[in-house]
């Protein structure tokens, strides 16, 4: 087998002398190829190379959830096909919602290990992405689309990601007590907390409007805390369509009500109630919004958008499990 292993040197988990024990165990099994990345965006030129090549079978992403979101849209740059090659993920991030979701052992030299037995056992899936693009007829229609694997967020969700990236930016860590304190931040500066600028609009059925926060989901869990998952949408899965929660206020008491609901979701209940708005195995719908907002995807902050559509692509990519 012809691999490429793509590995973030900054990711957050993994020291160099575990990367180079990872190197040598997957280089002892098939023809590897290991490139380091050293730019943003590099992860998706490799994975665009590999795909274009004809002449690799795996491409395997060390890092977090950042590196195989640009892994996975650098080998889906044309599209899905069959015959591109496959991804396998080796953990190396704070997170790892994607190779957890895939129930991969969330240790690096586990997860490789774990990695060898699927490849000498033949075990893969193909699993079901999302797709957003800019929507035609608006100014952002120039958007060009992209690829998320686990979550896509407009509005509360992706400010908060913005405000951690600035905080690593500075030299912090990214941690869950980080992500807790720009959270906090977040809600105290959001100015449309009692009336929403969103609205989500889909075939065949009334919009939903003034919408606070926008959450999609293509698998749960939505996150992690440490070792707790976080479920938004407990009914979103990789062979399905991408689900939506939505909430329509962000008042002091409704933050206590579903922050408390979020961090005691289960794989049966997610956030419910009044205000919230919970949609499951949508193939297309478009998120618009009165004033631009921030985007995120993957836990990556893309800037501001008005109008973003989103589309649930199944079968899309073939997975080492």
């Amino acid at each position: 087998m012809r691999a490429l292993l793509v590995v973030n040197p900054a990711a957050t988990t993994t020291s160099a002398r575990t990367r180079d024990v990872l190197i040598h165990a997957l280089a002892s099994e098939m023809k590897l190829e290991a490139v380091t990345t050293e730019y943003r965006g590099h992860a998706r030129d490799l994975g665009r190379q590999a795909a274009e090549s004809g002449n690799v079978d795996l491409v395997v992403a060390l890092g977090g959830d950042g590196t195989v979101n640009e892994v996975v849209n650098g080998l889906l740059h044309a599209g899905p096909d069959p015959a591109l090659p496959g991804l396998a993920v080796v953990p190396g991030g704070s997170t790892n919602v994607f190779a957890r979701a895939l129930d991969l052992p969330n240790h690096p030299v586990e997860a490789t290990g774990a990695l060898l037995d699927a490849l000498r056992e033949g075990r893969e899936r193909t699993v079901g992405l999302g797709l957003a693009a800019g929507t035609p007829g608006t100014e952002d229609e120039a958007v060009p689309s992209r690829w998320f694997t686990f979550n896509a967020g407009l509005g509360f969700d992706a400010g908060v990601v913005g405000r951690v990236e600035q905080q690593r930016e500075r030299g912090r860590k990214s941690t869950h007590a980080l992500y807790i304190r720009q959270a906090v931040r977040q809600l105290l500066g959001e100015s449309q907390r009692r009336h929403g600028t969103i609205t989500l609009e889909r075939p065949d059925a009334d919009p939903v409007t003034d919408l606070v926060l926008s959450i999609v989901c293509n698998t749960a869990p939505w996150t992690y805390l440490g070792n707790r998952p976080v479920y938004a949408s407990p009914k979103a899965s990789f062979d399905t369509g991408l689900d939506v929660l939505g909430l329509s206020r962000l008042s002091t008491a409704s933050v206590a009500r579903y922050g408390t609901q979020l961090l005691t979701s289960s794989p049966e209940r997610g956030p419910h109630g009044k205000h919230a708005v919970s949609l499951h195995d949508l193939d297309r719908f478009t998120l618009h919004s009165k004033v631009p907002l921030p985007l995120q995807m993957d836990g990556d902050h893309l800037g501001l958008r008005t109008s973003v559509t989103f589309t649930g692509v199944r079968r899309a990519l073939r997975v080492i499990v």
